[in-house]
């Protein structure tokens, strides 16, 4: 029997009080070490030690170089993304990846390569698509791939992309899972490799960044442009989980990409805004200005090109004021069935 001793977890909005509820349900005789990664950005978290107060087995931030131990919650600091060698647990500030660092995937990619079929991945409550590509990796190698209810989850945007695209062993509200944690991971050491086992930890970003080898197909450069910095996407594939890269790291799962180009539109139109406004102040000041020298021919051409100016953002601001920037996310309008 497998013994699923590396359970890695990842969720966003609403995630939190999900966490809370999987945590308290857990043993700390756990047979298994869990790593945590939740969408906090780049700001200073308590959420390790929020997290420390419902669980029963010892929560901590991770650390770079930390053996990997049973027993133990490690979670993702901020800023960094969290993954897995074979001895132990990385921080690296690699590219974000869904638009966020840390994010989920990175530690889903690494604990497939570096874990195999000892791994148990979990998706829970959250937006969009982080976690997608990492849990069919998961799956690809063997390991178990367990996704919350989407009707028990706060937002259940993540869980559904992850049925959607990854598909899942177990599906299954959270306050299920403890009892499928401990089914799975049997017994097993404490200390899943001794510290002088080696890790050939390689820094760089294209080791942070490496793709599980044989399971991703990478095609062509796309006709679509990287949302965080306007370089050529490649469109990478797992199984049926489609996702975007661009030659700096940057990766979009469908949902994320749907809304990173969403995003992009309303910065568009909110250049646009302030570019005509200005336009118009501009425009204003050397009417005045021509007024004031008495040049009418300059006075009648900067009053029309202002008129026009405020003319073309009463229009822009009408299509703001309809919402017509943010449009239904597409990829987030699938309902899953039961």
């Amino acid at each position: 029997m497998t013994h699923r001793n590396i359970v890695v977890v990842g969720a966003s909005a609403g995630g939190l009080g999900a966490i809370k509820t999987l945590l308290t349900g857990l043993s700390p005789d756990l047979a298994a070490a869990v790593f945590l990664v939740l969408h906090i950005g780049a700001r200073r978290s308590e959420a390790a030690r929020i997290l420390d107060g419902f669980s029963r087995m010892p929560v901590v931030e991770a650390a770079d170089g930390a053996p990997i131990r049973t027993g133990h919650v490690h979670v993702a600091p901020p800023d960094h993304h969290l993954v897995l060698e074979k001895a132990c647990m990385r921080l690296t500030r690699g590219p974000r990846e869904n638009g966020t660092r840390p994010s989920v995937d990175p530690l889903f990619r690494t604990a497939a390569e570096n874990h195999g079929s000892r791994v148990v991945g979990i998706i829970l409550s959250g937006t969009l698509g982080d976690g997608t590509a990492g849990l069919a990796a998961i799956r690809k190698q063997g390991g178990v791939a367990v996704v919350q209810e989407p009707s028990d989850a706060k937002y259940p945007g993540m869980p559904q992309n992850a049925l959607l695209h990854a598909g899942a062993d177990h599906r299954l509200p959270t306050k299920a899972m403890s009892d499928l944690l401990v089914q799975l991971s049997g017994t097993g050491p404490s200390e899943i490799f001794p510290p002088d086992a080696g890790s050939h930890w390689d820094p760089s970003p294209r080791q942070e960044h490496r793709d599980v080898t044989g399971h991703y197909q990478l095609n062509r450069p796309d006709a679509l442009t990287c949302p965080s910095c306007g370089g050529a996407l490649r469109q990478t594939t797992l199984d049926t989980s489609p996702y975007y890269t661009c030659h700096i790291g940057h990766r979009f799962a469908v949902a994320d990409m749907d809304a990173g180009q969403l995003d992009k539109i309303e910065e568009a139109f909110s250049v646009a805004m302030r570019t005509l406004n200005e336009r118009a102040e501009l425009c204003r000041r050397m009417a005045e200005m021509a007024r004031g020298n008495g040049q009418t021919y300059s006075l009648n051409r900067w009053e029309a090109a202002g008129d026009e100016a405020r003319e073309r953002a009463t229009v822009l601001r009408r299509f703001l004021e309809q919402n017509w920037t943010s449009p239904t996310r597409a990829a987030e309008t699938i309902e899953i069935e039961g």
